[in-house]
């Protein structure tokens, strides 16, 4: 599998022009990286401004069997129809940014009722539990890899040449602690945060499920990894990511769960990493050491842990901002200003 290709070239001459803009050289700071770290992905010294995709999945988990959830798997699907109403945050942060969304069922355990704003290519009713076998076969893995790589396909065939990917999915915050700790070698006690809102207590029994996890697939090899501990939704945003990266489209990276899948992503083809930006730090446990294992640096932390998106989404306007400024500012040549070397 080969990602698309970086045009170092291009990012050269972008760099080039930032420095005859009409500041001092470097003062936009991390604006002036990111404007040129578009337009080596983009093939153009002046890239393009931002037309972004939100891609919501969604998925239960079986490991809630265990308790691990200060919330029951029913609101996985009732949020689901909240998205589909637009009455989430992602969706008033697409709403703000003009970007499209889908809400995939990709492994909700209840029945949807039908609706245009659903995709409904459910693989499985939910994973199995994963504390005590497999959460799902091999195959439905791959199903739900696939079927990330459609939506995102899809979406850049419409015109996006952005992609976020979001989350829904009571208990997945426990299998995405599982593949970080898996990833990155960290002990789950460095890993494991509270969720969507567990008590001290509620934590330590999660740390444990989380480590009976990992002893249970201590032997496993690492492809097989995602099958063993993870979940149809982060799944299908590995895939989603994987596509991205095949198709030479950037994505940002959300929180906790979307940094789990995209180090599973990375365990199937390395360079993906190289396609992404990393939006926000999560105040979930282990989201930091999760960003640091792909290389990644978050471009703001806001204290934010909700998923679904929405940190992905708070910075788009952010990046618009660095593409118009390299764009749209003059260079001191044309703008009749003395450079200091002038």
């Amino acid at each position: 599998m080969t990602t698309a290709n970086i045009d170092s070239d291009i990012e050269a001459a972008a760099r080039a022009h930032q420095d005859q803009l009409t500041k001092p050289r470097g003062a936009l700071g991390r604006l002036e990286d990111v404007a040129c770290w578009f337009a080596a992905r983009q093939g153009k010294i002046n890239p393009d401004p931002l037309t972004a995709h939100i891609a919501v999945f969604a998925g239960d988990h079986g490991v809630c069997d265990e308790g691990i959830s200060a919330y029951p798997s029913v609101v996985t699907a009732e949020m689901v129809k909240n998205f589909a109403r637009g009455g989430a945050a992602i969706n008033v942060l697409a709403r703000q940014i003009e970007a499209t969304l889908s809400v995939v069922d990709v492994g909700v355990m209840s029945e949807l009722p039908e609706m245009d704003t659903i995709k409904a290519m459910k693989v499985r009713p939910g994973t199995a539990n994963l504390r005590k076998g497999a959460a799902m076969s091999w195959n439905e893995c791959s199903a739900a890899i696939a079927i990330g790589r459609e939506v995102a396909r899809e979406a850049i065939e419409d015109g996006a040449n952005l992609l976020i990917a979001g989350d829904m999915g009571i208990g997945n915050t426990t299998a995405s602690a599982c593949l970080i700790c898996r990833f990155t070698g960290e002990k789950p006690e460095a890993v494991v945060g509270c969720g969507t809102g567990i008590d001290d207590a509620g934590r330590l029994h999660k740390i444990d499920v989380v480590a009976d996890a990992l002893n249970r697939i201590s032997d496993c090899e690492n492809a097989a990894v995602l099958s063993e501990v993870g979940g149809l939704e982060i799944a299908a945003m590995a895939g989603f990511y994987l596509q991205a990266a095949d198709s030479g489209v950037p994505v940002v990276v959300d929180g906790f769960i979307a940094s789990a899948a995209a180090l599973a992503a990375r365990q199937i083809d390395a360079g993906v990493c190289d396609w992404m930006l990393a939006s926000h730090t999560s105040e979930e446990n282990g989201h930091a050491l999760a960003l640091t294992a792909l290389g990644l640096s978050p471009l703001i932390n806001f204290s934010m842990r909700l998923g679904e998106g929405s940190g992905a989404a708070l910075i788009v306007p952010l990046l618009q901002s660095a593409i118009s400024l390299h764009n749209e500012m003059a260079t001191f040549e044309n703008g009749e200003v003395t450079d200091r070397d002038g």
